[in-house]
């Protein structure tokens, strides 16, 4: 196929690569210059992302926020500009599903079919190939491009409509973020009390409590590398996603809205580009007491 994709940071980038891996025509664009690995691969530097709309059949972008897409969709040299009846463009960010459905239907005026498939499985899953991928769109336009999510991907759901994939995004992040507060939470409380929290995580592995974010995220509670991974200034914008909605629907999520405060907590001491992990520090801070 004749592929666009348009962002090429810490998950785009490997995404990008098992696509051109694939023997896929790419046609890219970045705020920055594209990576040089993509390029040397056969990656073309289309320039704007008008001109990869104009180029590519299925046009994926991978940019951090809701204005970010806004803009790559409709800004100057945007996707809307190049964009023709018969394309496709796949969404693979997280951002507001409200937003979502109105940049489907402005793009369905150029005749244009849109997928929202926001990912899960950060740094790790994109250079493995073992994304989640939630989608939200229409039957047949997933069909089209599930060969491409197959490359970057492996449990990969159409979960309904236009906006169903960035819904289950916006629960997934809920559950990893209180998910982490619960491992920092006992880490802490195991390391304060004496015991040594790596074995404590061991035994834990075993049991009801072993979960990814216990093996992945609790190691890297226990040996400090807290280098993105996903920033915590990316999870705060997605818990930002899921209060709003919550407003908006007559939710209540208490515990969401205290992981939020935690992750506020990171960044005020500069933690904004953390790994989400470094959440325990917060708690570390309240105990008077480092993990490791």
């Amino acid at each position: 196929m004749k592929v666009g994709f348009i962002g090429l940071g810490i998950m785009g980038r490997p995404m990008a690569g098992h696509l051109i891996d694939a023997g896929h025509t790419l046609y890219v664009h970045n705020r920055s210059k594209p990576a040089q690995e993509l390029l040397d691969k056969g990656a073309v530097d289309a320039g704007s992302p008008a001109e990869v709309a104009r180029r590519a059949d299925i046009v994926i972008t991978m940019v951090p926020d809701t204005p970010d897409v806004e803009k790559v969709l409709f800004g100057k040299d945007g996707v809307a500009e190049g964009i023709s009846a018969g394309k496709i463009v796949v969404d693979m960010s997280s951002i507001s599903p409200v937003a979502t459905k109105e940049f489907a239907a402005r793009l369905k005026e150029n005749g244009a079919d849109y997928l929202d498939a926001p990912v899960s499985g950060g740094e790790v899953g994109a250079k493995a190939a073992s994304l989640t991928i939630m989608v939200g769109g229409a039957d047949a336009t997933f069909e089209t491009v599930k060969p491409l999510f197959e490359k970057m991907g492996k449990n990969i759901t159409l979960v309904g409509g236009v906006g169903a994939g960035q819904t289950a995004k916006v629960a997934n992040q809920i559950i990893v973020a209180l998910t982490i507060e619960a491992v920092a939470e006992g880490l802490v409380f195991a390391s304060k009390a004496g015991a040594d929290p790596a074995k404590v995580r061991q035994a834990l592995m075993g049991g009801l409590a072993t979960s990814r974010i216990l093996e992945v995220h609790g190691e890297r509670m226990i040996k400090r590398t807290f280098d993105p991974g996903f920033r915590i200034e990316l999870h705060q914008k997605d818990l930002n996603l899921a209060l709003q909605s919550a407003r908006a629907l007559g939710v209540s999520l208490p515990n969401t809205a205290n992981a939020q405060e935690l992750f506020n907590a990171c960044v005020a001491h500069g933690g904004a580009k953390w790994d989400h992990s470094a959440l325990v520090k917060a708690l570390e801070l309240m105990a008077g007491h480092d993990v490791a």
